[in-house]
C-alpha cells in the first residue's frame, strides 16, 4: 500500500535516526558532566588518599591514587604538633557568631528593602549593591585602624561584628527571594492589625526558610575558611583559627605532605558535611534567588 502525503507513519528510517541522535546527545551531555565532576572531585580524592598514605607511598613511582597500606599516623601527627581542638573551638565560635549576626541583620534589611515602602529605599539598595563591587583591599587598612583605635584587635570582635550589620551579598540575595512573597498576604495581615515585626516573624521568615539556610551556609563557609582577617587581627596563638593553624603547620612541616593533607582533610570536612546535610535547601534557595 502506497503512503500518502498525510500518512502519519515515518518515511524510511527518519524516526530511528532521530532517536539515535537524541541518545547520542544525551550520552555526550552525561559524559561531559561526569568529566567535569571528576575534574572537581579528583583534587579532594588525592588529598584524602594522601592523608592515609605512608611517606614511601606518597612519592612512589608510578604514582597510585589509593595507598597500599592505610595509616592514621598523619592524623596523629596533626594532633601532636598543633592544638587542633583549641583552633577548632575558636573557629566554631567565630563561624557560629557570624551566622547568628547575619541571620539577625541581613533578613531585616532585605525585608525593609523588598516589602516596606519608604523614602530612600532605592538609593540604599543601590548603595548595598555598590559595596559588593568594592574590593576588600580598599577598606582593609581603614578598618584595621578603626578597630585598633577601639582596642578591639587581638579579639574576635572585628571578625564577627560586621555580620551583625548585614552582609551586602546576602542582603541582596534575600531581598530577591522576598520579592516572591505575595504582597496580598502581607496586606491581609496588616488589615488584621498585625505589626510589621509580627508579619516579619510569623509570615516572612517561614516563607524564606530555604533562602535563610542558603545564606547561613554561605556565611558559615566564608567565616570558616577566612584566612586574611584572622591573620590581621589575631596575634595570640591561643586565639588562632583553623586556617591560621593550618598555615603555621604548613610553615613548620613544609616537606611532610602526609600530615599536611591530614590537616587539610580535618579543615575541609565540617564545611563539606554541612553542605551535604543542607544540600536540598541550598540548591532550592540559590535557584529561587536566581529565578527572581
Amino acid at each position: 500500500m502506497a503512503l500518502t502525503a498525510t500518512d502519519p507513519r515515518p518515511i524510511g528510517g527518519a524516526r530511528p535516526r532521530a532517536a539515535r541522535r537524541r541518545a547520542a546527545r544525551t550520552t555526550a551531555r552525561y559524559l561531559a558532566v561526569w568529566l567535569l565532576a571528576l575534574a572537581f572531585v579528583f583534587p579532594f580524592l588525592s588529598m584524602l588518599s594522601t592523608a592515609f598514605k605512608l611517606p614511601d607511598d606518597i612519592f612512589s613511582a608510578p604514582p597510585s591514587l589509593w595507598p597500599t597500606e592505610w595509616t592514621l599516623q598523619n592524623f596523629v601527627a596533626v594532633f601532636d604538633e598543633i592544638p587542633f581542638w583549641q583552633y577548632l573551638l575558636n573557629t566554631v565560635v567565630i563561624a557560629g557568631l557570624s551566622v547568628l549576626g547575619m541571620l539577625i541583620a541581613s533578613p531585616l534589611v532585605a525585608y525593609s528593602l523588598s516589602k516596606i515602602g519608604w523614602r530612600g529605599q532605592r538609593p540604599l539598595l543601590v548603595i548595598v549593591m555598590a559595596t559588593m563591587m568594592l574590593p576588600p583591599q580598599v577598606t582593609m587598612i581603614p578598618l584595621f585602624l578603626m578597630w585598633n583605635a577601639l582596642g578591639a584587635t587581638n579579639s574576635i570582635i572585628p571578625l564577627v561584628a560586621p555580620a551583625f550589620f548585614g552582609t551586602p551579598f546576602l542582603i541582596f540575595m534575600l531581598r530577591q527571594f522576598l520579592t516572591s512573597v505575595p504582597n496580598e498576604l502581607l496586606q491581609a495581615a496588616r488589615i488584621d492589625g498585625a505589626s510589621e515585626l509580627r508579619i516579619y516573624w510569623s509570615i516572612v521568615l517561614p516563607q524564606a526558610r530555604p533562602a535563610l539556610i542558603t545564606a547561613a551556609i554561605f556565611q558559615f563557609v566564608w567565616a570558616w575558611t577566612d584566612f586574611l582577617n584572622p591573620l590581621i587581627y589575631l596575634n595570640d596563638a591561643n586565639k588562632y583559627t583553623l586556617s591560621i593553624g593550618l598555615y603555621s603547620f604548613f610553615g613548620e612541616r613544609n616537606l611532610e605532605w602526609g600530615p599536611l593533607m591530614a590537616a587539610s582533610v580535618l579543615f575541609t570536612l565540617p564545611a563539606l558535611v554541612l553542605f551535604v546535610v543542607f544540600q536540598r535547601y541550598f540548591v532550592g534557595g540559590v535557584g529561587a534567588g536566581a529565578l527572581k
